[in-house]
């Protein structure tokens, strides 16, 4: 079996998995880290997403062998609980979780989003969050924080 290499969460870690293993299995079963989830195993639901030099990707379809020297960031390294993500601290000051399962990738498609577009539109909001689904409904909680992040007005419905 193959080592390999990574830069996750601003650390090199290394691992011993075969070249087509997904990352989202090497983040989790390999390395610990359970923000990423495991959803539809088809990087169609979004519950998998990192940031894999700065853009929201899908960790589930992308082996482990196409890494390289990217920078992987998970839910765990983007803040802490004593000082969170901005986003993170949005998403908790509009009380935007309910389940939780899709949060992560809610949460890091956002960041991956204010990382590219600092101040978006609303429609640019719902646009880079379409393809992360959601069962609970609280969307319209998610696009206040986002908002809340990006410092942008919230509308009140």
């Amino acid at each position: 079996m193959p080592a390999y290499t990574l830069q996750v969460n601003g650390q090199t870690r290394t691992v011993d998995v075969d070249s087509d293993t997904p990352l989202l299995y090497v983040l989790r079963d390999d390395l610990g880290l359970h923000g990423p989830k495991f959803g539809c195993g088809l990087g169609q639901c979004g519950a998998c997403t990192v940031l894999f030099n700065g853009a929201a990707t899908r960790s589930c379809v992308l082996p482990v062998s196409s890494v390289g020297d990217a920078k992987v960031t998970t839910l765990e390294g983007l803040g802490t609980p004593e000082h969170p993500h901005p986003v993170q601290a949005a998403f908790i000051a509009e009380q935007a979780a309910q389940c939780g399962y899709c949060i992560n990738g809610m949460v890091m498609t956002s960041v991956g989003l204010l990382s590219q577009t600092a101040k978006p539109t609303e429609t640019q909001i719902r646009d880079a969050l379409a393809g992360n689904l959601c069962r609970c409904g609280t969307h319209t909680r998610i696009i206040k924080a986002v908002q809340r992040a990006a410092g942008t007005p919230v509308k009140e419905a």
